[in-house]
């Protein structure tokens, strides 16, 4: 198998993120840097991703952090501390993140080493829903919900978000529903509205919802019962 199909199957990466790591010289294969997303692999092969070895035969982990702000949604980093190493060492080996929050969002962060899962969540084909409170800086227009239902179209990706929900909580807070997790998507979208999102705070993805007393910075197992949940989501006819 090509090794880009390999990661974005076991790994839980996507194409573009695999080809970043593969730029930055991050992937290697059988103790070699390999710049070739083509490169063959198998089961038996040794894959290291920034330095962390790919092992698929572990059982399978998943974990609910509520994400502090300034935290950076990554494996490693030179600068800023991640959400991995807010895991205690003895469980954060293999995991990744499972639908990635900007640093200065706040709330439900999912780490797991179970790839195929992982990408149930973050494909925007499967549809998860994700839930999030918001605050902007100037009053949400009346217009908003009417827009954000329709989708809202980015001309970098030449795409159309899928409908959103909102539901007004004050003139400058929502709660805003996504089946997506386009790149800087929330902001895109308030943006086109001529607004600017101030604080952004993640409460849920699909029936996995933050609790209420997981402090910034904790984080718990998840339940059975949650980690099935993902699967019961699926894609809309057509899609």
């Amino acid at each position: 198998m090509h090794l880009d199909r390999y990661l974005s199957k076991y790994a839980g990466l996507s194409r573009k993120s695999i080809l970043r790591l593969l730029n930055l010289g991050k992937i290697k294969v059988d103790e070699q840097v390999t710049l070739s997303r083509d490169h063959p692999v198998n089961d038996f092969s040794k894959i290291h991703i920034e330095g962390k070895l790919l092992n698929l035969h572990k059982p399978a982990r998943y974990f609910l952090m509520n994400k502090p702000a300034g935290i950076l949604s990554a494996t490693t980093d030179p600068q800023h501390t991640t959400a991995i190493e807010l895991i205690a060492e003895t469980e954060r080996e293999d995991l990744h993140i499972a639908g990635r929050l900007d640093r200065a969002t706040t709330g439900l962060l999912i780490l797991t080493n179970d790839g195929k899962w992982s990408r149930h969540i973050t494909e925007p084909k499967q549809k998860v829903p994700k839930t999030y409170r918001v605050e902007t800086v100037y009053a949400i227009s009346p217009q908003t919900a009417n827009l954000f239902s329709k989708g809202i179209y980015f001309a970098y990706e030449n795409m159309t978000t899928s409908p959103a929900e909102i539901e007004i909580l004050s003139p400058t807070s929502c709660r805003l529903t996504i089946y997506e997790g386009r790149y800087h998507q929330i902001k895109r979208m308030f943006a086109a509205t001529g607004n600017r999102v101030k604080n952004l705070h993640r409460e849920s993805v699909g029936e996995i919802k933050l609790d209420s007393a997981l402090r910034p910075g904790d984080y718990r197992a998840l339940s059975q019962a949650e980690i099935d949940s993902i699967w019961r989501t699926k894609p809309e006819k057509g899609e």
